[in-house]
């Protein structure tokens, strides 16, 4: 073999040799590190999950031909090859022309039917399906960490959640602070929370474990430590936390709240064993008529 021929199978030879260890070694990132969104332990999470790789795939039919076809133009066409086909006169190509039109409204369309669908299917506001009775929990973002009062338990707890697996969960969100983002990533997607406001996500674990919860929206200095962990367990063990949580010396008073309100970094777990009554609401309202909360809390105080 000449060194010439050597040469040009090389050019070859060595890019190709490069994707594939590129490739390999992002397989090998993946297989090793636990990324979250893409370690769906939930019913929405999964569908969001097979959602992404969807459309990942669906944008591959143009990443890939775009790519080759530009390192074989310019690989064919550069300067030192003379063999390559001079062609100043060509005007069009039909077929080419209708393959550029044709691919991307193809792909716009199927987008267009998958965003539609999965619009409607994985709005955050639609109870998911379930023979078991769903459990409400309402969310408070604060400056910078996360109250979660349980309504029907009476009870409520700071930067930890707990819940049963298999059992839809409606997270009913707030804030009484900036505006933040409140996401459990293996188990759906985030949904804003607004001063004022009360936006709903539904979701459900299928598997028990401990999952990692944020905040998804930069909300000032202690944005860094804003965290969370999300307990999904049997029925028997939220059964024995929600007693054990009762056993805490702390209640959640409507002074206790505007203690805990203040801005504060790395909060510590904390449990107490009696949330005020309509406190959720109250935080709320609060910002529908600031002068007649101001009256309202002080005969609640009184």
């Amino acid at each position: 073999m000449s060194r010439k021929s050597l040469n040009q199978k090389l050019k070859f030879i060595v890019p190709a040799v490069l994707l594939l260890l590129i490739a390999g070694a992002v397989a090998f990132f993946l297989a090793n590190n636990d990324i979250a969104i893409l370690n769906p332990k939930g019913e929405v999470a999964q569908k969001q999950f097979n959602l992404i790789v969807f459309t990942s795939l669906l944008a591959l039919v143009v990443i890939i031909p775009v790519y080759t076809l530009t390192f074989y133009i310019a690989w064919k066409y550069r300067a030192s090859n003379k063999k390559a086909r001079y062609n100043p006169d060509w005007d069009r190509s039909k077929i080419i022309e209708g393959i550029w039109w044709l691919v991307p409204l193809t792909l716009i369309t199927i987008l267009a039917v998958v965003t539609w669908k999965s619009s409607h299917d994985l709005n955050p506001y639609k109870p998911i399906a379930s023979d078991k009775k769903p459990l409400t929990i309402e969310v408070v973002a604060l400056q910078w960490k996360w109250l979660f009062i349980y309504p029907e338990q009476g009870i409520a707890s700071v930067n930890f959640v707990q819940f049963p697996k298999d059992t839809p969960i409606d997270f009913k969100v707030t804030s009484d602070a900036p505006m933040n983002s409140f996401w459990i990533p293996q188990l759906g997607g985030q949904i804003y929370a607004m001063s004022g406001m009360s936006t709903h996500l539904h979701l459900l674990a299928e598997q028990a474990g401990d999952y990692n919860g944020s905040s998804a929206n930069i909300s000032g200095h202690g944005f860094a430590g804003m965290k969370f962990t999300a307990k999904a367990s049997s029925q028997a063990d939220f059964d024995a936390w929600v007693q054990s949580v009762k056993q805490s010396p702390d209640t959640l008073s409507l002074d206790a709240y505007d203690e805990l309100a203040e801005p504060s970094e790395d909060n510590p777990v904390t449990y107490y064993a009696d949330a005020q009554k309509n406190l959720y609401d109250t935080i709320i309202m609060k910002y529908m008529s600031p002068e007649k909360h101001v009256d309202h809390m002080g005969d609640m105080h009184e």
